[in-house]
């Protein structure tokens, strides 16, 4: 294993434990490179709207998650500076989705991330782009 792909994984778990929100909806961490992340939510009943289907925002905390994971894989403490979604099909209860985070590019403090929502089918739920914003500290030290 290379220092980066060490250094990511030491910041994935870091984050992750001190992520009470992301593990409050049920979200793992799968994987975590440089630059990428790849987390799961399952559809639980307290998540369905009045269409008894996923709530978006829900949908959306899955999304950012994984932005946020893989935007601060590098260590640097990183935030979401804005970002975007588009809704394609709706989560369903039992569902389990999955967010995969990709680093499109980085240049100084500026990042940005393509994050693809699926469910345990391959169906695409959702798409977000997220620009990121590199802070001052590190993740882990």
């Amino acid at each position: 294993m290379d220092d980066l792909q060490a250094l990511a994984e030491l910041a994935g778990k870091t984050m992750f434990e001190r992520d009470p929100a992301s593990q409050a909806l049920g979200m793992l961490l799968a994987e975590i490179r440089p630059g990428y992340a790849r987390m799961t939510m399952p559809v639980r009943q307290d998540m369905l709207n009045g269409h008894q289907t996923c709530h978006g925002g829900y949908i959306f905390m899955l999304a950012d998650s994984a932005f946020a994971f893989a935007c601060n894989s590098h260590n640097h403490n990183t935030v979401g500076a804005g970002c975007t979604i588009e809704y394609l099909a709706p989560g369903q209860l039992g569902d389990l989705l999955t967010a995969e985070a990709v680093e499109q590019a980085l240049s100084g403090k500026t990042g940005v991330y393509d994050v693809k929502v699926t469910n345990q089918d391959g169906r695409t739920v959702a798409l977000l782009r997220g620009k990121s914003h590199r802070i001052s500290g590190l993740v882990a030290s």
